[in-house]
């Protein structure tokens, strides 16, 4: 696709050359620095000064002045030029011969003595760009001879030239271009490098340079372009490889140079300019009778035979900026990235990340969000450039201001989608997820405030899931920017949240309380009153507590007490004492059961009042069940056996201020029955279950729970008192059909009691307190467990007996072993009290065996207990 890259300005005019004269061509041309030098056909070189003249709508033209023009004398064409400024010589190539001319006087510079100035026989040279030669006032030269197949390397000095390398080719070579050590050279049927300093040659690819003239032009350090077959210029390198994808020109090209990143070729009616990174067309130019294109320090001249005209690039940034123009964004970035080679870093970065920037701003109007995505994020764009195409996104209170020059043609999101709401539907998404992404880099620091802000509406507007994470997050969304936006679509529940982020607490409570209440609509969560509860319960501000707590527990008392059940207990907040929750919950006699439930039983807060407290409401829970001319038996169930639970397994209560509430109250004889055996009146109990209750199953049970954490004789004595019960068969004062049964059922408890539980009792005992006339048979089991209990306790008590009488032996056996053992008394061996060896074999040996000195014994033995005692205690450090 094409683009304005280059424009096409006259530098020297036909008249200026040549006047009147019809038949002077131009033949070759140089430029160094503002001095142009022509050579023409009539064998002239004509010195020209150009001038740049820039107008004031900053169009580029030349002024051109005629300075000098010089006669060579030999009556041929001047067929190249080249200048050596640092030695002020023209190289001049005319009739075959190289020589040396003034830049300034054009005058032939004579031979020095003992050298020469000239060189005969040359078809074409080239000058070492890049020398190997490290002397500022010598210039390289490769020049291609007419009557050997060499390539001659000369030095070149102010006043004489000097032969230093001849390097022999395999054909007669046609073209030349030398860098460093590097000749690319087109020979009659090939091109080649040829490393004239190694000897190493690489063949290129095959040309015909009879059918078209071969091009080898250095474009950069060890690198060269070439003119391929097929019409295509090829790129290569030192190496002899193609870095870089060759350009699809004409077959009949005459001439091309490098104009980075473009390539300039010149044919008969055209000059085509491709570019070097993407290989496309992208400028033609008509120029009639062009036969020369070079480039002079990245300046491309080109000439007719009768002109001179300069292709002057327009500044990459324009081109850049034509390409967005278009919509062609691809271009415009790979022309940026591959322009960076030419302009400094800091300026690159800068025009970069615009580019980039734009090039988002496209693709978002076309709905290629991905692609917008990337260059936004690439070009670090200040999100508020996207955000304020959003109406009323930015908060009031935003200091931004869009890019100038602006960096997209849309007025908004409104003229951008032209009134299609799929669009905008589309580019809100977008935006969306673009903010969530960068909210949390550094691409936002400095305008976070903005982001979330923008971020809060959108989500509010569309109805987003991640409201309430952004809420509930780190942000820093501006309330009064918010707040408005937020009821507008009814998230009162998100508006809260808010609140509570700013630290606004009770704000928050009240707006959630209304919308429990009915009086605000927001379904966000149909389980906000738990909401609320858990919100209190982990609120460190206790004055909210108290104010908001009331309205939870008449809402739901047995959730809203979860406020004080569940708080947690951490260093950070205030703990609620539970004297003041009592006293508050006093009001809530449902609530305030729980509590004393969770302190009791949950806690397990080993204290007198608060186990008191709970036993009162259970008792008094029972009692109004009981007091109820209808009573419900599953609920009075429910109650009594929490009653009795906690009479069990607590041990903190009050029991005569219990027993004292329910003494008149036959229906809890199970109840004072346990709070007899609390008292350890463990008769009265029994009494109450054996004769009142004739529950014998519960008394068995008792026996075992009054007797969990005691001994076994503790046991044993609770369940010859039951089994005494049993057996006594009457009541005191009452006959035994008064007291609701004959002693038959007694007597079968007595001995069910006495077969589930033998091993408890003492047989002895037993059989002394059975009456004399029960059967054996109705005893049998307790009787054979009782036997095989007394026989295994004889039996074990017989093993561990012998057990001990061996162990004894075992010592025995092992204290006559030592005693028989030898003591081996040596020179060598020392004495364990002294540390001296032993110089007589008289000894003693201390328990273990181990010998020692017979004096050092008895200084010991002198020594008195009492004086052993205060000596190592004086010496106890």
């Amino acid at each position: 696709m094409s683009v304005k890259a280059f424009e096409l300005v006259p530098a020297v005019e036909r008249d200026l050359l040549m006047g009147d004269k019809a038949r002077i061509n131009i033949e070759c041309i140089e430029c160094c620095g503002k001095h142009l030098y022509v050579g023409t056909n009539d064998c002239f070189i004509h010195h020209f000064l150009l001038d740049e003249v820039t107008s004031s709508k900053g169009k580029l033209s030349y002024s051109c002045q005629k300075l000098l023009h010089k006669y060579l004398g030999l009556k041929k064409p001047v067929a190249d030029l080249r200048a050596a400024s640092a030695l002020e010589r023209l190289i001049v190539l005319c009739d075959g011969i190289v020589f040396l001319v003034d830049m300034v006087t054009l005058e032939t510079v004579p031979s020095a003595a003992g050298g020469g100035a000239k060189i005969r026989g040359v078809t074409a040279f080239c000058i070492n760009e890049n020398p190997v030669n490290g002397d500022p006032f010598c210039v390289e030269m490769g020049v291609l001879s007419s009557k050997r197949r060499t390539v001659q390397i000369y030095m070149v000095y102010e006043d004489r030239v000097q032969l230093v390398k001849e390097v022999t080719t395999p054909e007669q070579p046609c073209a030349v271009s030398l860098d460093g050590y590097f000749l690319c050279l087109a020979l009659a049927t090939q091109y080649m490098i040829l490393n004239y300093n190694t000897g190493t040659s690489q063949d290129l690819f095959p040309y015909n340079s009879e059918e078209r003239r071969p091009i080898v032009k250095r474009i950069g350090r060890e690198e060269f372009l070439l003119a391929a077959p097929g019409g295509l210029g090829m790129f290569a390198n030192a190496e002899g490889v193609s870095q870089r994808a060759p350009v699809n020109w004409s077959e009949s090209v005459i001439g091309a140079a490098v104009c980075f990143p473009y390539v300039v070729a010149l044919d008969e009616s055209f000059i085509t300019i491709h570019s070097m990174l993407d290989q496309q067309l992208k400028q033609t130019l008509s120029f009639r009778d062009g036969h020369i294109l070079q480039v002079f320090e990245g300046k491309v001249i080109l000439a007719s035979t009768k002109a001179v005209y300069v292709l002057v690039p327009l500044p990459l940034e324009r081109q850049i900026q034509d390409l967005l123009a278009s919509h062609r964004v691809e271009e415009a970035l790979i022309l940026t990235e591959g322009a960076q080679r030419n302009i400094p870093k800091d300026k690159f970065q800068i025009l970069h990340k615009r580019i980039l920037q734009q090039a988002g701003f496209i693709q978002f109007g076309q709905l290629q969000f991905l692609e917008a995505k990337e260059h936004f994020r690439k070009g670090q764009l200040d999100v508020r450039e996207l955000i304020s195409l959003y109406p009323l996104l930015l908060p009031a209170s935003s200091s931004f201001t869009r890019c100038h020059p602006p960096l997209h043609e849309f007025a908004d999101l409104n003229h951008l989608a032209q009134g299609d709401q799929e669009k905008v539907l589309r580019c809100k998404k977008f935006l969306i997820s673009y903010l969530g992404e960068v909210r949390s880099t550094e691409v936002v620091n400095g305008c976070r405030e903005d982001v979330d802000t923008a971020l809060l509406k959108l989500y509010a507007e569309q109805d987003h899931d991640s409201l309430l994470d952004l809420l509930a997050s780190d942000n820093n969304c501006l309330l009064t920017d918010s707040v408005p936006w937020l009821e507008k679509y009814h998230k009162y529940f998100a508006l809260g949240l808010l609140y509570h982020y700013n630290g606004q607490d009770s704000a928050a409570l009240q707006l959630w309380i209304r919308v429990v209440d009915g009086d605000l609509q927001d379904s966000t969560r149909s389980d906000l009153y738990e909401y609320i509860v858990d919100f209190l319960c982990c609120c460190a501000n206790l004055d909210l507590v108290w104010k908001f707590a009331d309205w939870a527990l008449r809402k739901d008392p047995t959730i809203g007490v979860h406020i004080f059940t569940k708080r947690p207990a951490s260093k950070d907040q205030s703990e609620l004492n539970s004297d003041d929750v009592i006293t508050y919950l006093g009001k809530h006699s449902q609530a305030l059961l729980l509590y004393l439930e969770h302190l009791v039983l949950e806690r397990r807060i080993q204290k007198e009042r608060f186990h008191t407290h709970l036993a009162v409401l259970y008792l008094e829970r029972v009692l109004s069940l009981l007091s109820e001319s209808s009573t419900n038996e599953e609920q009075l169930t429910r109650a009594r056996e929490r009653l009795q639970a906690l009479l069990r397994e607590s041990n903190l209560y009050r029991v005569q201020f219990l027993l004292g509430k329910m003494e008149n109250c036959e229906q809890l004889l199970l109840e004072r029955a346990t709070l007899h055996g609390k008292l350890e009146e463990h008769d009265k109990a029994l009494h109450i279950l054996v004769h009142k209750l004739r529950d014998f199953p519960s008394a068995e049970a008792f026996c075992i729970w009054a007797s969990c954490c005691r001994d076994s004789a503790y046991r044993q004595q609770l369940f010859h008192l039951l089994l005494g019960v049993y057996l006594d068969g009457t009541l005191p004062g009452k006959s035994q059909t008064a007291a609701g049964g004959g002693s038959g059922d007694l007597e079968m408890a007595a001995v069910d009691l006495l077969n589930r539980h033998g091993e408890v009792f003492d047989a002895v005992r037993v059989l002394r307190m059975l009456p004399e006339g029960w059967s054996l048979q109705l005893l049998r089991p307790f009787l054979g467990r009782a036997i095989r209990a007394s026989m295994h306790a004889c039996r074990t008590s017989q093993i561990a007996l012998g057990l001990a009488h061996s162990e004894n032996l075992q010592l025995l056996h092992d204290r006559l072993k030592e005693r028989k053992k030898p003591i081996f008394v040596s020179e060598k061996k020392g004495c364990h009290l002294c540390h001296n060896t032993f110089s007589e074999p008289d000894v003693v040996c201390l328990p273990g065996g181990v010998p020692v000195h017979t004096h050092c014994v008895a200084q010991r033995v002198r020594d008195s207990p009492t004086k052993r005692q205060l000596t190592n205690s004086s010496n106890h450090t």
